[in-house]
């Protein structure tokens, strides 16, 4: 089984979200997520998660919050424990020459929105909180997803797929 960190950073109410279009044979692919990825051997999920949020944006986490586990069960894809954070806080300063991005209603984002930095393995978007469940995310996301919006925890989630197909959750 593999561990992943999954992390939605948060400004003006919207959570950057990356369209998964960049990798060859991604089991996410045209789906949107948080940031995050897989576990280094020996590494912590606090690790982890700083690691991959500082690849995949250039941003320096400052104090996430840890929401909980969910385990993705699936016939098709690797096993999976995601490690779920929401962040806050986390300097973009120091993301480096990054240009604005494709974001979504960005009007309502103003010019102190953080950069949208490009990345390789998908196009990172603010998308209002309001709006994030309206986007083709993995059906079980939904659920973990609305506890995040209500700023709420939840321990452990699983969620158990046939092929795209979400068939069970506890």
């Amino acid at each position: 089984m593999k561990k992943t960190t999954l992390c939605y950073l948060e400004h003006n109410d919207c959570y950057l979200m990356m369209l998964r279009n960049k990798k060859d044979h991604d089991q996410s692919e045209g789906k949107w997520l948080g940031i995050g990825g897989k576990f280094l051997p020996e590494e912590s999920p606090e690790a982890c998660l700083a690691r991959e949020v500082k690849e995949e944006t250039g941003f320096t986490l400052g104090d996430p919050h840890f929401h909980g586990v969910v385990h993705f069960l699936s016939d098709v894809w690797d096993d999976e424990d995601m490690y779920l954070y929401t962040a806050k806080h986390f300097s973009w300063e120091e993301a480096g020459d990054l240009t604005q991005g494709e974001a979504v209603n960005s009007d309502e984002l103003g010019e102190s929105a953080p950069p949208v930095p490009p990345c390789n393995e998908g196009t990172l978007a603010w998308i209002p909180k309001s709006q994030v469940l309206d986007l083709n995310l993995w059906e079980g996301d939904h659920l973990f997803l609305e506890r995040l919006i209500a700023e709420e925890d939840f321990g452990e989630l699983t969620v158990r797929y046939e092929g795209d197909t979400l068939v069970a959750t506890n």
